[in-house]
């Protein structure tokens, strides 16, 4: 494992994470909407299939249309994604690609081909095929883009929560022990589950962002104001549903956190000295341009918490016990298990006696010692769980960046508090009121759009921010798991990228305007009706 430990410079690392996280920033942009108009569009095809309407038919097709052009620019950017983990990461694909490549090979080999293969049917096969066929094409599509995203998403939670492995000294992997533990963690599926959850939020605030900006052009005809006025229907009652969920699988993925993650849960609430029975922060003054002196024990300035909270979220009792960081640097707190927690400094002892034993097997396996090769494989798997504190030098490595983790989660929360209390009055609006007038509830639907997308990528950013240092939870550091490349290597490809996906969302952002602004395409049986109203 010493293998591991390259000589590589700061710049490497901090380059290779910049570039890591510019494509996801980006690739994240057209995932959600994939996922969230696959929905969408399945529930139109559905209406049509029911009632043989052409109404729903041109409703269908013109939600499907933006879902290809999105669709194909995400297709672009998690090609490049996958690749960066062999040319950035060698090391850490090296170490896991045994467990971590298998579930990007299904991914690949099932999900995607059953996504590529009915895409083609659900835009080509209009027509050509039976509406009963083009309806599961349609559905069988979205089904696709979301067991794709299911096996994503348990390769990134195997990250934050390793299981069914185990390291090999002789081949200096970790090779994987239990699929069913990889692929159906709780981890994994609290985190597919709100992951997808939060994508059909964002689909819909898309969709009604789109409907209103056709109620809010005065010329449009009534064929396109009925299809804006029902998509605002379908999408608000979406939306709610999804808002309502997400709060549900967010208290999960909270729960979960507190388990394996500690560290990150006290980055996210600023926790510097835990406590039984703390309190859920709603806001407090956390400086975002520098990190905390949190070894001081101050709590940031104007705090406002709720009372037992956090400790419920946590621990599922008011009076539970949540570690802060000084906590869970020095130690000495009781873990879920029952146990007590280890200091920090014993972690790294015990960490850097796993990688001796590691050493000290080889070299007996080598000489062909089996004895001596038995007492350290002993040790080696004794002090296992901590090897990868073997990396870390001082304390501070440990602990994640805390204002971005702080403001990101809040702005997360806040904003699905935002989205639940809209969604519930576009709701009540669209069935209660004459909706294609209230030009008030346009503007606000489409100033909505942006900060979906703001809310899902901070979702991200607590997500990964907050597990730093760890590529893999207290197994391997970023700085263990890069490739020794140079840092003007990497540099330049970032730039390289930052253009070249600026670009794809430039073009991505002109087509979905065009289309939008042209609008949908009407059937014979809805353009008598346009023709009338002209």
């Amino acid at each position: 494992m010493t293998d591991f430990l390259l000589n590589v410079s700061a710049g490497t690392v901090d380059w290779s994470r910049a570039q890591f996280a510019l494509t996801a920033a980006y690739h994240w942009l057209f995932v959600p909407l994939t996922l969230g108009l696959a929905l969408i569009m399945g529930i139109m095809e559905t209406c049509y299939y029911r009632t043989g309407k052409a109404f729903w038919k041109d409703t269908a097709r013109f939600w499907q249309k933006l879902f290809g052009i999105n669709f194909a620019m995400g297709v672009a950017t998690g090609i490049i994604l996958e690749f960066e983990f062999g040319t950035n990461w060698s090391n850490y694909s090296w170490l896991v690609g045994d467990i971590f490549g298998a579930p990007l090979a299904i991914e690949g080999i099932v999900a995607f081909f059953l996504e590529a293969t009915f895409v083609g049917v659900m835009f080509f096969g209009w027509g050509k095929v039976s509406r009963g066929f083009h309806l599961a094409s349609t559905w069988l599509t979205g089904l696709g883009a979301t067991i794709s995203a299911w096996w994503i998403l348990v390769a990134n939670a195997w990250m934050q929560y390793p299981v069914g492995q185990a390291f090999n000294p002789d081949t200096m992997r970790n090779e994987m022990t239990s699929f069913a533990e990889v692929a159906l963690s709780p981890f994994a599926v609290d985190k597919f589950f709100h992951t997808v959850i939060s994508a059909w939020i964002v689909g819909a605030i898309f969709t009604v962002a789109v409907s209103c900006y056709l109620l809010y052009r005065k010329h449009r005809n009534d064929a396109d104001r009925r299809l804006a006025v029902q998509s605002i229907r379908i999408a608000s009652i979406v939306g709610l549903v999804s808002s309502l969920l997400a709060i549900h699988t967010g208290d999960g993925s909270a729960y979960m956190v507190a388990q394996a993650q500690p560290m990150k849960l006290a980055a996210m609430e600023a926790l510097y000295d835990g406590s039984r029975g703390e309190g859920l922060t709603l806001v407090a003054w956390v400086d975002p341009f520098k990190q905390p002196d949190y070894a001081s024990g101050e709590e940031p300035p104007m705090k406002i918490a709720v009372p037992g909270m956090l400790s419920f979220l946590a621990t599922r009792d008011l009076d539970g016990y949540v570690p802060g960081i000084n906590d869970i640097i020095n130690g000495g707190y009781p873990q879920p298990d029952g146990t007590t927690a280890p200091p920090l400094e014993e972690k790294m002892q015990r960490g850097r006696a796993a990688m001796s034993a590691l050493a000290a097997y080889r070299e007996a396996k080598a000489e062909g010692d089996e004895a001596a090769a038995s007492a350290h494989r002993k040790q080696l798997d004794a002090d296992m769980k901590y090897f990868g504190y073997a990396y870390i030098d001082n304390a501070e490595q440990t602990v994640p960046y805390i204002p971005l983790c702080f403001w990101a989660f809040r702005v997360m929360v806040g904003l699905g508090v935002l989205f639940l209390l809209f969604f519930a009055v576009a709701a009540f609006l669209s069935y209660k009121k004459d909706i294609g007038r209230l030009r008030w509830f346009h503007i606000a639907g489409m100033a909505l759009l942006p900060l979906g997308y703001v809310a899902s990528e901070a979702g991200w950013m607590v997500a990964e921010f907050g597990r730093q240092p760890w590529t893999i939870q207290d197994m391997l550091p970023t700085w263990a798991a890069v490739s020794d490349v140079s840092a003007g290597s990497v540099m330049l490809t970032f730039f390289i990228f930052l253009a070249l996906f600026t670009l794809l969302l430039a073009v991505e952002i002109s087509i979905m305007c065009k289309a939008v602004r042209k609008g949908p395409e009407h059937s014979d049986e809805n353009e008598k009706l346009k023709m009338n109203n002209e």
